[in-house]
């Protein structure tokens, strides 16, 4: 790319009206950075809150190309509100900003680590994130006829499971669009439990998380902002979701259901009718995030490409990451893997002491011996 790429560290308080002006109309003009978190309210809100953030600015020649809102800890570059952050990049023109390569020298960091990279990343592992588009002519009706055509027998037997749960719970309702901070404490109670049950970190262990969740809701703007959707059988909760938006986007983001009612789906039958109610309020894609969950397929008819990196400062060793990725990696019995790394990666952009992330660690491996031990008294 022609030009001396240069970079400025700065704080988010620092930025002025222009400059965030210019941030979103860079997000707006630029598909690939439709996601709300490219937008500067959400790096705004997340820096108050988030431990150790700064704002990366580039320049060419002089002339600023970019923006990477970021937080550090320990020796680790992470995107800001890592791991509450399920896209992130350089926020700039495409033909001029820099690469992730780029970032991550120009930052010059021990380490630095991203999961949701969007922007060309030439070397990095490559995923895909999964999107539901709605249809501008016919709607919610025209992409679920569709839908339910190519997938016959499994939107039949969502049908019927929410006949069953109606019939055995009584009427099904579904509110979206809350700002209820008293439920939003209700869905994160119960995703700790799930996470207890399911031996994964628990994100909401460390303070910020939860406040970051309550401040994005309390942000008041049409075109930007987070909310809840309650799907009630009875009169009961049986699935909650936490979820942000901006523009025509719709991100899917902290699902929970009461497990009593899995065999309703009950998590899926309130995905479908949060995309029925909200393409009436003029959403048109809804992002599911990326990973491979087997439901996805049956929803998204479309992807996007991110990429997963880390990336180590020229001469270091490759167990930088610390003394708790070598605690889950002993646990895995083998290197650092990929699922274990990941299981890093999140108890570290969480815990804000060597301690703390010591004690994720330790937590984790636990919860992975032990898993490991039921698999093989299972298989004996």
């Amino acid at each position: 790319m022609p030009g001396v790429l240069t970079v400025e560290i700065r704080s988010l308080e620092s930025l002025t009206a222009a400059e965030c002006a210019q941030w979103n109309a860079w997000a707006a003009a630029d598909p690939d950075l439709a996601s709300p978190y490219f937008r500067v309210e959400f790096s705004q809100i997340a820096g108050r809150i988030s431990p150790d953030c700064a704002l990366a600015v580039f320049h060419r020649d002089g002339a600023v190309v970019g923006y990477f809102p970021h937080q550090k800890r320990g020796g680790t570059i992470l995107p800001i509100a890592a791991p509450m952050n399920d896209y992130h990049g350089v926020i700039g023109p495409r033909a001029v900003r820099p690469s992730l390569a780029e970032t991550a020298r120009l930052l010059d960091g021990p380490r630095f680590s991203v999961n949701g990279w969007v922007g060309e990343a030439t070397g990095a592992s490559i995923s895909e994130s999964f999107r539901t588009t709605i249809p501008d002519e016919g709607g919610y009706d025209a992409w679920y006829a569709a839908r339910r055509q190519a997938f016959s027998k499994y939107f039949k037997d969502k049908e019927r499971a929410r006949r069953s749960m109606a019939a055995e719970f009584g009427p099904v309702e579904v509110q979206i669009g809350l700002r209820d901070h008293a439920l939003l404490d209700d869905l994160i109670e119960r995703k700790r439990d799930q996470y207890q049950r399911t031996g994964r970190h628990d994100v909401f262990a460390c303070g910020w998380t939860r406040e970051l969740l309550h401040a994005l809701m309390a942000h008041e703007q049409a075109d930007f902002g987070a909310s809840l959707a309650v799907l009630r059988a009875g009169g009961n909760i049986a699935a909650i979701e936490y979820s942000l938006h901006a523009g025509q986007r719709f991100h899917f983001w902290f699902p929970v259901y009461v497990p009593a009612l899995a065999r309703c789906s009950p998590g899926i039958m309130l995905s479908m009718e949060t995309i029925r109610l909200g393409s009436e309020l003029g959403y048109r894609d809804f992002d599911y995030g990326f990973g491979g969950e087997a439901y996805k397929r049956y929803f998204c008819d479309r992807v996007q490409p991110v990429a997963e990196a880390v990336i180590l400062k020229p001469g270091l060793s490759a167990v930088l990451g610390g003394a708790g990725a070598s605690v889950l990696s002993l646990a895995g019995g083998r290197g650092l893997t990929d699922s274990v790394r990941r299981r890093w990666n999140v108890i570290e952009a969480c815990e804000t002491s060597r301690a703390g992330r010591l004690k994720g660690a330790a937590l984790a491996a636990r919860a992975a011996l032990s898993k490991a031990a039921s698999r093989a008294t299972a298989a004996s």
